[in-house]
């Protein structure tokens, strides 16, 4: 799909749309609403991460990225926003399942500065969209340390890339998330979370990352046909704690763990392990004066 003209903004904005959302995504994650918790009806502010992580899954390079965007949070009675999941509406939210909208993203990578990737295309911003069935496997409560839940999200996902001026559709992924999260590990408004994920994707994702054409080869180089399969497993932990009554630090570290995938003979593949972390703001500027409980 190609934009022309006018069809440049939209994608740019929907793009920027993208990250608001995935901003939204974050927050949520960083969050375990307690039942008794008085949150306003709705909220918006200024969100800001930067981050270091593998220019692409397997890559032997990482690039340190950062994002600022607003967010803005709505706990209405049939429909919410960014209240534990980007949006989701209630007639579908019951004690041990959520329907809702799983989202992902990565930045860009610029191959003249890939050593594996010299002379190739750059790889796109990607951004990833697809529904999520959420399991709440199990409750925990605490004597001195809060309440935690145990979660089974079942996440599939609709790929596709952009340079700006055009979106090319990249195939499909899978991605089951089994999470840990608990609320006053270390104090009434900390917040651990621990997650597993494994991620399986078609082919067409994976020639992105992987394939090299004939027109790639070179003497360092040899072609390869990427198959479609396992992608990788991600291990990762985060923490969140209240800097003040309005803002909110979160940070995070992850392995990823590529062994077994079909392409581990790619050229391009050049890394079975991988890793990640980051450190992130979430400053609450304007609420709603009327609270509702938590959910």
């Amino acid at each position: 799909m190609v934009a022309k003209n006018g069809q440049f903004y939209c994608v740019k904005y929907l793009v920027l749309l993208l990250f608001v959302l995935a901003s939204i995504q974050v927050i949520a994650q960083q969050e375990v609403a307690l039942e008794d918790d008085m949150q306003p009806v709705w909220e918006a502010g200024v969100f800001a991460a930067v981050f270091s992580s593998p220019e692409y899954p397997g890559a032997g390079q990482i690039q340190s990225n950062v994002i600022p965007a607003p967010y803005f949070i709505y706990r209405g009675e049939t429909i919410r926003i960014g209240d534990g999941s980007i949006a989701r509406a209630v007639a579908i939210d019951k004690s041990w399942y959520e329907l809702d909208l799983s989202l992902a993203g990565s930045f860009n990578a610029n191959s003249e500065g890939n050593e594996a990737r010299v002379g190739m295309p750059d790889l796109d911003f990607i951004f990833e969209l697809g529904p999520q069935l959420k399991l709440r496997l199990s409750k925990f409560e605490f004597e001195q340390h809060g309440k935690a839940e145990l979660l089974l999200n079942l996440q599939a996902r609709a790929v596709f890339s952009t340079d700006f001026s055009s979106i090319h559709k990249r195939g499909y992924v899978f991605q089951p998330v089994l999470s840990y999260r608990q609320r006053g590990w270390l104090s009434e408004k900390t917040t651990l979370s621990v997650s597993l994920s494994p991620t399986w994707a078609t082919e067409k994702l994976h020639d992105y990352f992987y394939q090299v054409d004939s027109d790639f080869v070179t003497e360092q180089r040899s072609a390869y046909d990427a198959d479609s399969g396992y992608l990788g497993t991600d291990l990762s932990v985060g923490l969140s704690f209240n800097a003040t009554k309005d803002i909110r630090i979160f940070t995070f570290a992850s392995a990823s763990l590529h062994s077994g995938s079909p392409n581990v003979d790619s050229p391009l593949f050049r890394d079975k392990s991988t890793y990640s972390y980051g450190l992130g703001m979430v400053w609450r500027l304007l609420e709603s004066e009327k609270k509702v409980s938590g959910r």
